[in-house]
């Protein structure tokens, strides 16, 4: 693995004047991508082999189905269903879940006139925060978008992102300095535990356009999540490899 990046590009986080035209046609999701979309999350789903479980809806949210989408935007498609359909103990079925999507998301590259779809199964009673919100299988707005002017503390942002990158970057040292690979593996997952708490607290507390959720975008964008996801399996690895004598 490579050093980190330590750039944080916030350029993309601002409001526009319409909603993305390869996406969208007068406030509708134009007809050929809500067909493709659809047709995703059905062929994801039956992968599933879910059986007696049904599809309560299929939407599309986050900034492509807002005004601040940009050339970073990813297509956020959610299928909703019932986990308490499902005869499996509900932790289990969110790591189930949670897996199967990861997974799918890192073994396809599907995009949308450019932008990459990134499937997640969400409970119908999970509380969900955003300002945009479109039924796919129903062909409307569950939460239509309002445009809306929004200051970003720009340097806050960068602290609290920079704050976390300073910690990954210490365990990417750690693990390639042959360190306690096991204190390792604890130290990335608790660090993981931390930032989705982060960035959830910033949604509850100001919405999508907290400090916190654009610390989240901002590590997102340039791969430190991905960079830490990397790191924590590496430390795995290592703790459970019995090297030759």
């Amino acid at each position: 693995m490579e050093k980190l990046s330590k750039k944080i590009d916030l350029s993309g986080f601002k409001m526009n004047d319409e909603l993305n035209p390869k996406i969208w046609d007068d406030e509708k999701m134009k007809p050929e991508v809500r067909k493709t979309l659809l047709k995703i999350a059905d062929d994801y789903f039956e992968s599933l082999g879910l059986v007696d479980v049904d599809i309560e809806d299929i939407t599309m949210t986050g900034s492509l189905a807002n005004y601040n989408w940009s050339k970073y935007s990813d297509v956020d498609l959610h299928i909703l269903v019932d986990y308490k359909d499902i005869p499996v103990d509900e932790d289990l079925v969110l790591d189930f879940l949670k897996s199967k999507s990861s997974a799918w998301n890192k073994e396809h590259d599907i995009q949308v006139y450019g932008f990459d779809v990134e499937l997640y199964v969400q409970d119908i009673q999970e509380k969900h925060t955003s300002s945009g919100v479109y039924s796919i299988l129903n062909d409307e707005w569950n939460i239509k978008p309002e445009k809306q002017k929004v200051e970003i503390d720009k340097k806050a942002v960068k602290d609290k992102a920079n704050m976390v990158m300073d910690r990954v970057e210490e365990l990417y040292d750690d693990v390639h300095e042959d360190r306690d690979y096991e204190s390792i593996f604890k130290r990335s997952e608790k660090l993981q535990d931390k930032i989705k708490k982060m960035r959830q607290c910033g949604l509850d507390k100001a919405g999508e356009f907290s400090v916190e959720n654009m610390a989240f975008k901002a590590l997102r964008r340039n791969g430190t999540l991905d960079r830490l996801y990397d790191i924590k399996n590496l430390a795995y690895d290592k703790s459970l490899t019995l090297e030759n004598n």
